[in-house]
């Protein structure tokens, strides 16, 4: 490895990030999302429902079919809240804990699982959603024979959605353009046909549904993060994030920020709980898409391997922020990156390098996330072998500890770089949302010929807390813990030691399903509609 490992460094640098560049990156990001929620028509996109709804009293109960349509895989299932009985204890810390470990004021029941097949997403809609209503069909006969006569006449139900869409209400919503691999058409009245596929399948002793809330994957998660943590003193659930297949989040922005073409026609409010001159509304970043890859050209974020890899996807140009930082992606990026440097700077000749090595998303996100240096040995061979294998001929290319150990570092510079990313982007989603405040009084860019302010900094507070999930923030390398490195070193260089909130990652696993069913038995109980 000593022969290789400066030129692998040198050859890696553009790769590299350093505490400056990401500060500046969260910096511009601020600016820019600032921006989109003023101007952009396909980003920072309302949920319609208030603040309050995202913090209710917990008095909740009731069971909901709950639906997660993500980029892999579709969960159906009922949520049962449990009310004031199952609220969590507390610590001397004002931590909340489940009892018996698990949620006590939430249960998932029923709950069942299907992958999302390449067929399935290349098909027609309406052959998709006739997919999903056999699914729910499924669960709901299990819930018509597990509690018979307990079931309503329809069944109230919350649908968690993983792309962008738009809606006017919280019970209607409109598909946009779709990534991810999905050929769904944009424009399809998203309820409309989830009905449509339900029914066709539906048996005539089987009660219908009634569809309460449909939302994204993050607001989802936020929605659960928000009801899990509760009222915990000193530390607010400001915001979720998702890195897994995709990368996203959603954050409570007032509403005055938003173009008023965004903002929605009808506002889901609890009674009596906050001031409806400017309420903060959940909002869906979809922070990935194009309009928001300025500061990542401007600041030299962007490779050559990054441009190989968005060249050759099914829609260049449109989430080059995901390209750089989610699941699908990262495998199929380290992949390109160890091509070149083994032809271009190994000179190893291309005809005998592993097949799969010359083959477009062979090289798997999840083996390249779980290489590491300590399994580098006859074990990480026989699994480089296993997933790259070689040829069989006496003289052909083999793996050895010292190509494994490069492919590592490869991997890991892919790691800190979108850990890096998305810290700088939390800060500065949170900078937008007026949870924090940079130093300066403005960024330097103007929105309709004015300056963007920083505004007041929330000192009621000593934690901000981001709910996060993904397979990706999770599993791969280091990520979640060098992303926290990045938040904790952003907010450093900017505030020094003064006092201001701490930014902090906590889990939110499975908030797609559960936030879907909180999110509608919260609306069923004690939702109503203001317009706007």
């Amino acid at each position: 490895m000593a022969t290789t490992q400066t030129p692998l460094e040198d050859f890696l640098q553009p790769l590299s990030i350093d505490i400056p560049k990401v500060h500046s990156l969260a910096r511009s990001f601020c600016a820019t999302y600032t921006r989109l929620a003023a101007e952009s028509q396909d980003q920072f996109l309302p949920t319609p429902v208030s603040d309050s709804v995202l913090r209710p009293t917990g008095n909740d109960e009731g069971r909901y079919l709950a639906i997660d349509f993500g980029g892999t895989n579709l969960r159906v299932g009922f949520i049962e809240l449990l009310g004031p009985a199952g609220s969590p204890k507390t610590d001397e810390n004002g931590l909340a804990h489940a009892q018996s470990g698990k949620l006590s004021r939430v249960r998932r029941r029923l709950e069942k699982s299907w992958p999302i097949g390449e067929m399935l997403k290349k098909t027609r809609g309406e052959d998709l959603f006739g997919w999903i209503g056999d699914c729910m069909v499924e669960v709901v006969r299990d819930a018509w024979e597990e509690w018979p006569g307990q079931l309503t006449d329809p069944i109230p139900m919350g649908l968690t959605f993983s792309f962008p869409m738009f809606q006017r209400t919280i019970a209607d919503a409109t598909v946009m353009a779709m990534g991810k691999g999905f050929a769904m058409d944009a424009n399809l009245d998203l309820a409309k046909q989830l009905r449509i596929g339900y029914e066709r399948s539906r048996q005539e002793d089987l009660p219908g549904i009634e569809i309460v809330a449909i939302c994204n994957d993050t607001s989802a998660t936020l929605v659960s993060f928000a009801y899990q943590m509760k009222v915990v003193p000193r530390r607010k659930a400001a915001m979720a994030l998702i890195v897994g297949t995709g990368c996203n989040a959603t954050i409570p922005l007032a509403l005055s920020k938003l173009h008023p073409k965004k903002r929605p026609a009808q506002l889901k409010v609890l009674d009596g709980t906050e001031s409806l001159s400017d309420p903060k509304i959940t909002i869906n970043t979809e922070w990935t898409i194009s309009g928001a890859a300025h500061p990542l050209h401007e600041l030299h974020y962007v490779t050559r391997w990054d441009q190989i890899l968005d060249e050759e996807t099914d829609n260049p140009g449109f989430q080059p922020f995901e390209f750089m930082t989610a699941g699908r992606y990262l495998g199929e990026l380290g992949r390109i990156i160890a091509l070149d440097y083994f032809t271009n700077h190994l000179n190893i000749p291309r005809a005998l390098l592993p097949p799969k090595l010359l083959e477009r998303y062979a090289l798997s996100t999840t083996f390249l996330g779980n290489l590491r240096p300590s399994l580098n040995g006859p074990s990480v061979i026989h699994q480089l072998n296993a997933e790259l294998p070689t040829g069989t001929e006496p003289d052909a290319w083999q793996w050895t500890k010292e190509t494994a150990d490069t492919l590592y570092h490869i991997a890991k510079a892919v790691q800190v770089r979108a850990a890096g990313m998305v810290a700088a982007a939390t800060i500065g989603l949170l900078a937008c949302a007026e949870e924090i405040q940079f130093s300066s009084n403005h960024t330097g860019e103007e929105v309709n010929g004015e300056a963007v302010p920083y505004v007041t900094t929330n000192r009621e507070v000593d934690e901000l807390l981001v709910g996060y999930t993904g397979g990706c923030i999770v599993h791969f390398q280091d990520y979640r813990d060098d992303c926290q490195v990045f938040l904790d070193a952003i907010m450093e260089r900017e505030f020094g030691n003064s006092s201001v909130p701490r930014v902090v990652l906590e889990p939110c696993h499975d908030g797609g399903i559960t936030g879907a069913g909180i999110l509608a038995g919260t609306i069923k109980t004690f939702g109503h509609d203001v317009s706007q």
